[in-house]
């Protein structure tokens, strides 16, 4: 197939993408990479941009391998070393294109070895540029558009179950208590309009009338004034911002102004402070929805706005029937669905609104964490996992203000504050826990602690990628992936699973196998079989310990960090041309004036604040884990190698996801292996630091089954990554291994003396 064919076919492509989709693939997602190979490949073998005439055959006879397979001429090949590299390489290098240089810095940084990745933008992207669907999330609800698809659909129908019966019920009855009043028989008239509306208010409009309206009813007073059967050829109805005062005709009796009136004072007393009730309760349970935020806003534009305004100034009718009218009105309300998908994808202020409505959760630990100290009102199970939960929107605000800093600051601050701050959780909890099994002298924290470390290694190189693999396999059939960058956080993985280890094995090696208690099974015969229990090295004989492992974990300690240095050296400085990154000189540069959602000063003290938090969270789950630990039917492996380890992942595992959908898996692997990398290169030795400074008798020594487990993964995982291609299946495998491995810590016996 010649180049140009292959253009055309490209272009095919391309046309035939969802519209929906088109604006947020340079947009809306973070990866903001052109694949456009044919550029690449000519920027890299230094010839000018031509298509080929030339027919294959001439090309295979002088082009290497991956010059036929891209069918490029024979003078565009004059550097063969280049042209020598992998599909894959070539595949990796990516022009990223941001919609400023801030969102450009955070980009460049995100594909950095090394730094955590983060999904979030950092900066306010123009409104104007967004896709349809991204609009139709943040429109208000005071717009009227021609709608002609189906009103009656799940999420409508589930409003009516979850919302609309009761909140209609609530407005039927005020209007009978307005009745009763007599002075407030116009908000009683009202109330019972909107009952009608809240139960079905779909392609229903609210409108305010204007002075227009008015003077004519004062003109006619006898007439009915009937705005539903007006007809016009008027455009569609737009809201107006403000409305245009149009005097009283001279010799009318003026309406008494708002404030003035009896009824308004009876409305306020007696009917609108029950509806502040019903309207907020359906506000905070739509919000926590979030599926359900038109829902939302309908409840409190309708408490802010609708209810305060006069009775004879609120206007109800269909959609369809606003459109042509001629009378002076501003539209309030109008809503199609009560539902919509897409509103994970909302954020406030650049948060996540999972983010948001998880952070009540913080507040709710804190006060009954610290103030039900004798578990009055909430068991220790409760207080448990509140506390755990509430450390997954404190993990995102800390990734936020990593993001923030970075994406503001030079590479060397950005470094400092992501390997400062990027295991800040995950070590606040350690050092707790250890803290807290040391002054109860409870060695089983100590346990609980290695398996955590476990289970975060095993989950970031095996289930990470693995649901990665599979999610964006789903979508995209199969992905590429730069195999060559991706060897090196390999080789990293190896270096980090043997030097963490390595004591481990050096124990067994040279350790004396004690065991408490031997019984002959053959009935008193000495040269019968014995049967031992609780076997164990023996670490506490002062020779081998501190003569020989003590030794080796402090050296194991240093050199993992100046291997993780090196790699950082290798991949940033020396071999950057791995991660050949180039930031577009796109539509960016019509965008300097970005404004940034969190400055470095907000970042900082968000990210104080979230760390002085996440310690008194990790305070509480270390507070209250001893009765989970203590649950005769789970061991204590499970409880550390799952909950403990891979909950503060979660905003992690999102963000690698996330990275999946839009097609490159490569930030997705590289999600799962920097936090590896980091576990074992950076949290392990300054465990290791820590415990040499304020000894709270943390040893670097791992069971067997966390020795092999991780081991294992770490080949599998290699295996794996070889070729530089993933598919759902390979995803598949990698979930089902981390799934195995989690039915063996489940069944296995808890560790001895637990």
């Amino acid at each position: 197939m010649s180049l140009s064919a292959a253009h055309s076919s490209d272009t095919s492509s391309r046309r035939r993408r969802p519209p929906e989709h088109t604006q947020d693939l340079q947009w809306e997602h973070d990866s903001q990479a052109g694949h456009n190979h044919e550029q690449i490949h000519d920027r890299l073998c230094g010839v000018p941009q031509t298509h080929s005439t030339d027919t294959p055959s001439s090309h295979h006879s002088i082009c290497p391998a991956l010059c036929t397979t891209k069918c490029m001429p024979a003078h565009a090949c004059p550097n063969h070393h280049t042209c020598d590299d992998s599909w894959e390489e070539i595949q990796s290098k990516r022009t990223i294109r941001a919609e400023n240089e801030v969102e450009a810095n955070k980009l460049v940084n995100n594909y950095r070895f090394g730094f955590r990745k983060w999904k979030s933008h950092v900066t306010e992207r123009p409104f104007e540029v967004r896709s349809e669907v991204v609009k139709e999330l943040y429109s208000e609800l005071n717009v009227i558009k021609p709608y002609s698809g189906h009103l009656i659909t799940f999420g409508n129908v589930a409003y009516v179950l979850l919302f609309g019966w009761w909140v209609s019920l609530a407005y039927f009855l005020i209007g009978l208590l307005m009745y009763i009043t007599i002075t407030g028989v116009p908000y009683g008239k009202l109330c019972w309009r909107l009952s009608c509306y809240f139960l079905w208010p779909f392609g229903k409009s609210i409108h305010e009338i204007g002075n227009t309206l008015r003077r004519c009813c004062d003109q006619a007073p006898d007439c009915e004034c009937n705005l539903e059967g007006t007809a016009d050829n008027s455009p569609v109805l737009l809201p107006s911002p403000t409305e245009v005062p149009i005097p009283e005709l001279p010799g009318r009796p003026l309406h008494t102004p708002y404030w003035h009136r009896f009824s308004t004072y009876v409305w306020l007393l007696l009917g609108y402070p029950p509806l502040v009730v019903i309207h907020s309760l359906a506000c905070f349970l739509s919000w926590i929805l979030v599926f359900t935020i038109p829902v939302f806003k309908m409840n409190a534009r309708t408490l802010g706005v609708i209810l305060l305004l006069a009775p004879e100034d609120v206007s109800v009718s269909t959609c369809t029937q606003r459109k042509h009218q001629v009378y002076e009105t501003r539209a309030l309300l109008c809503c199609y669905h009560a539902a919509n998908w897409y509103y994970y994808k909302y954020t406030v202020d650049g948060i996540n609104v999972f983010a948001v409505n998880l952070l009540p959760l913080v507040i709710v630990a804190m006060v009954i964490g610290y103030i039900d100290r004798e578990n009055q009102y909430a068991s220790s199970d409760v207080k448990f996992a509140i506390a755990i939960c509430s450390i997954i929107p404190l993990s995102y605000y800390i990734g936020m203000g990593i993001a923030s800093i970075s994406a503001q600051s030079n590479f060397a601050v950005g470094a400092v504050v992501n390997a400062t701050f990027g295991s800040i959780t995950e070590l606040t909890f350690y050092i707790t826990a250890l803290i807290r099994g040391h002054r109860a002298a409870n060695p089983c924290l100590q346990e609980v602690v290695k398996a955590a470390l476990t289970g975060t290694l095993l989950g970031c190189i095996l289930f990470i990628p693995g649901v990665c693999m599979i999610i964006g396999g789903l979508k995209h059939s199969e992905q590429r992936f730069n195999s060559r960058s991706t060897g090196v956080s390999a080789a990293l993985l190896f270096i980090s699973v043997g030097g963490v280890f390595a004591p481990t094995l050096f124990s067994k090696a040279y350790g004396n196998l004690v065991c408490d208690a031997c019984t002959n099974s053959t009935g008193g015969n000495s040269s019968g079989t014995f049967v031992c229990h609780n076997c164990h090295y023996d670490l506490n004989n002062g020779t081998l310990f501190r003569n020989h492992v003590e030794p080796l974990v402090y050296t194991v300690s240093v050199l993992l960090p100046v291997a993780y240095l090196i790699g950082l050296i290798f991949t940033l400085k020396t071999h950057s041309h791995i991660y050949d990154i180039h930031v577009g000189e796109g539509r960016e540069t019509g965008h300097h004036g970005a404004v940034v959602h969190w400055s470095r000063w907000r970042s900082l003290v968000i990210l104080i604040m979230a760390t002085v938090l996440t310690s008194a969270c990790a305070d509480l789950v270390t507070e209250h884990i001893q009765p989970i630990l203590n649950q005769p039917n789970i061991s204590q492996y499970f409880i550390g190698v799952t909950v403990l380890a891979m909950v503060p992942e979660i905003p992690e595992i999102v963000n690698g996801i996330q990275f999946a959908l839009q097609n490159n898996i490569s930030l997705s692997l590289e999600v799962g292996s920097c936090i590896a990398v980091q576990v074992c290169m950076l949290q392990i030795p300054i465990l290791v630091l820590f415990n040499a400074f304020y000894d709270v008798g943390f040893v670097l020594l791992f069971s067997d089954m966390h020795l092999w487990a991780s081991i294992f993964s770490v080949i599998l995982v290699n295996y794996i990554f070889m070729d530089g291609k993933s598919d759902y299946f390979q995803g598949t495998a990698l979930v089902v291994v981390y799934l195995i491995l989690l039915a063996m810590y489940y069944f296995a016996p808890s560790p001895a003396g637990c």
